[in-house]
């Protein structure tokens, strides 16, 4: 089956000598994995980047055997933000999220424009707030909605911490996000309080469940704003 898509780099692993499995995001076909050859050499290693949007070409006998990609550099992301170790780790937290979550060859069109939106918001100030809002979508795409607007009392402070209950399970959760009024500006401690609620959302919800290891990059990320 041969078929064509833009697509975002999730991963990459060494195949033989010189080739590459990668795990790419499509807007069409969903996350799907296909072989790279030649994927070691200079010239394509190079725009093999995590985050990088890359255009492929697939080949494959049937849907059920693994293809073969063809790729091209479309836009490369990950370069941008080397220097930058949060910005980094959010790119790679959400790529590994992305492709632990999502199952294979099904098409979130939802959620490959959130990501896009995303990736455009690392260029503003607020981009954290952005990817916390990118992570709440992704739980209910995945379909556990969290709800959190039921919650609102507005006359609440939204700077202020709310303990909530979703399906048994209290979680502390800032009032900006029940409230779903971005502050102009928000604290370490903060981003730290959503990105622990939505981090255990996830597990509650897919990780444990599902017995699937939870992605480092994201714990990584977290720890940026102890």
């Amino acid at each position: 089956m041969n078929w064509e898509d833009e697509c975002y780099l999730l991963s990459k692993r060494k195949f033989r000598e010189n080739a590459n499995i990668i795990n790419v995001f499509t807007p069409d076909k969903g996350r799907v994995n296909g072989i790279v050859y030649g994927g070691n050499s200079r010239k394509i290693r190079n725009y093999l980047q995590i985050s990088n949007k890359l255009f492929v070409f697939n080949n494959s006998k049937n849907d059920n055997k693994i293809g073969y990609f063809r790729t091209e550099l479309v836009k490369a992301i990950s370069p941008k933000y080397f220097n930058d170790k949060e910005r980094t780790s959010a790119i790679i937290s959400l790529c590994s999220l992305l492709n632990s979550l999502l199952p294979e060859s099904q098409p979130y069109k939802n959620i490959y424009n959130s990501f896009e939106k995303f990736i455009e918001a690392l260029k503003l100030e607020n981009w954290i707030i952005v990817y916390i809002l990118f992570e709440i979508n992704l739980i209910k795409e995945l379909g556990y909605d969290t709800n959190l607007k039921k919650f609102d009392h507005s006359s609440d402070n939204i700077l202020e911490l709310r303990k909530i209950k979703i399906d048994g399970y209290t979680y502390e959760v800032p009032n900006f996000l029940i409230q779903q009024s971005v502050p102009k500006e928000i604290s370490n401690f903060l981003v730290k309080k959503s990105l622990t609620f939505t981090r255990s959302m996830l597990l509650n919800k897919f990780f444990i469940p599902n017995n699937l290891l939870f992605p480092k990059s994201r714990i990584i990320l977290e720890n940026y704003f102890s």
